[in-house]
């Protein structure tokens, strides 16, 4: 068999000619014109066939080869940058930004961003629905035809679980259309949209292999554990605890995952594709790559700075013995914010004098020679802070060529889901259960944090929640967290700030306040209820009036 995973990574530039058919007229939804490629001619090879899976598989937007654009859900612009509409982070490029306006009180059905998704969301779906409309053409054996369908239904699915968390009601597509047809196409209910995510997931289960029997060769597509990981979170998000809490249970009694004791490699080529990684969009330099450290990397070392935590995740790190961090506590060194504290904060988060590829990273607004001098520009840090995860030292070539990966999903968060599920299904919670789940996370080497001992209902859901929020840190899945949990409108309320710095000439204040720890002011949230849900984007309202919230 062909190597198919060198598909996935490779062939995206030839596959935007052969399925150019499958969503061409770009009017309310992408649709599917057939004056572009002679269909009858290409389904008849299973070469063909496993190019056709790699055009389901790819993202939507490249430059010269390399993602560098909110294309989708599973570009890493598209999933970490949601991070900067929470607590976790700030879009560099200031308030304005779409992300940022996503959580600040001014989210309208304008915002670019809602139809990046929207739209990227929709061509992946009509090239699902393209393939397993002709894949029944192709000479292929019917076991490994069996594989393909349950991938693209797997792709399919995950695509209208994001459509259901984010927009709720919205078109239901489930075969190629008419330009007619896309221009007059209706929204089906959130609740039927969930039930055919569920659906699917359930049917391409019992069709994909399990994550053990992927070869090497063939990471990065779709396992039985990948598409249980997006059942279980449907579930949670859905309140269906104990039905979320089994799909978990099986990932977890398979076996094929681990918690690996190398937390920092995780997000580096050098453990990217650990056995903790349950799924992940695959780069390779040179061939299909990203430009992440060209956004991600300081200032000092030629990147653009995109990304700055907040103070408010930094906050949440709890000291080495487990305790909560307070800037009253004894402990607290403003002068090394990482100091006797969980160690996912240094492996996740820069701050002032760091050292970042041999290079002194210098956020102090007094410094003047710096060039990720805190409020100097605005291609510089404005919080403070800057992106460690991700940010792959070792790399030396063109920051838009990087090859690593970005993990979708992670069996930490399988075994921190699980445990949610079984907190809120309202199920016994005993020592066995948190050893198995939050303290098999918190234990891992590079961590060895102390065990989580508390079990009433109130005080390990906070406990859970800050795990789950400094465990995932960075990799787009807050946002969805406080959507699930319908706490945007108190979480993402109020006064943001970023770094200490005592005695600082330079401070930025929000109008006369004093903050009492010196913390650099950056930005205020006013996120509404109704916010919770999005709108429809505007431009597709425009063409079909039908999709109006």
């Amino acid at each position: 068999m062909k190597n198919l995973n060198y598909n996935i990574k490779h062939s995206f530039t030839l596959l935007v000619a052969i399925l150019s058919l499958a969503q061409g007229c770009k009017k309310a939804l992408e649709k599917s014109p057939l004056d572009k490629f002679d269909s009858a001619n290409f389904w008849t090879s299973e070469s063909n066939t496993q190019l056709a899976l790699t055009g389901v598989y790819r993202g939507n937007i490249k430059i010269n080869g390399t993602e560098v654009l909110a294309s989708d859900w599973w570009s890493y612009a598209g999933l970490l940058f949601t991070e900067f509409s929470t607590d976790n982070a700030y879009d560099r490029r200031g308030d304005n930004s779409s992300y940022n306006k996503l959580s600040n009180g001014t989210l309208t059905a304008n915002l670019d961003v809602f139809k990046s998704y929207w739209s990227s969301s929709y061509a992946k779906v009509a090239r699902a629905n393209y393939f397993l409309e002709n894949v029944d053409k192709a000479p292929i054996d019917p076991t490994r035809k069996k594989r393909y369908i349950a991938e693209v239904r797997f792709i399919r699915a995950c695509q209208y679980f994001y459509t259901a968390q984010y927009w709720g009601a919205a078109p239901l597509v489930t075969k190629t259309l008419t330009a007619q047809e896309a221009n007059t196409v209706t929204k089906a209910s959130k609740a039927e949209i969930v039930k055919f995510v569920i659906d699917e997931l359930k049917a391409a289960i019992a069709d994909l292999p399990r994550h053990k029997d992927i070869p090497k060769a063939e990471l990065g597509r779709a396992s039985r554990q990948a598409a249980l990981a997006f059942l279980g979170r449907l579930y949670l998000a859905e309140q269906k605890y104990s039905d979320a809490a089994a799909a978990y249970k099986e990932i977890i009694d398979y076996g094929d995952n681990i918690i690996d004791p190398d937390y920092a490699g995780l997000f580096q080529t050098s453990n990217e594709n650990s056995n903790e990684i349950i799924f992940s969009t695959q780069f390779i330099e040179n061939l299909s790559a990203n430009a992440m450290n060209q956004h991600f990397f300081p200032a000092v070392a030629a990147g653009w700075h995109i990304f700055c935590p907040l103070g408010s995740i930094v906050e949440t790190y709890e000291f080495k013995d487990g305790t909560p961090f307070s800037y009253t506590d004894p402990r607290y060194n403003a002068a090394d914010i990482g100091k006797d504290r969980d160690p996912r904060l240094k492996y996740s988060v820069l701050y002032n004098l760091n050292t970042f590829k041999n290079l002194k990273y210098v956020t102090h607004p007094d410094s003047a020679t710096s060039p990720d001098q805190l409020g100097a520009g605005k291609q510089t840090t404005q919080t403070g802070y800057g992106l460690k995860k991700f940010c792959d030292e070792s790399f030396s070539g063109s920051l838009t060529n990087y090859g690593g990966n970005l993990p979708i999903i992670r069996y930490a968060e399988v075994l921190l889901s699980y445990l949610e599920a079984k907190l809120e299904a309202g199920d016994p919670i005993d020592q066995i259960l948190l050893d198995a789940t939050i303290n098999k996370v918190r234990s891992r080497a590079t961590v060895n944090l102390p065990p989580v001992t508390v079990t009433n209902t109130t005080d390990l859901r906070t406990k859970l929640r800050r795990e789950r929020r400094v465990e995932l840190a960075f990799e787009g899945i807050r946002y969805w967290d406080l959507i699930r949990w319908k706490i945007g409108n108190t979480v993402l309320n109020g006064d943001f700030y970023g770094a200490p710095f005592p005695g600082a000439v330079k401070t930025r204040k929000k109008g006369n306040i004093t903050d009492p720890y010196s913390r650099w002011y950056v930005t205020s949230k006013a996120f509404r209820v109704t916010d919770h849900v999005w709108p429809i984007p505007q431009s597709e309202v425009n063409i079909n009036p039908g999709l109006a919230n």
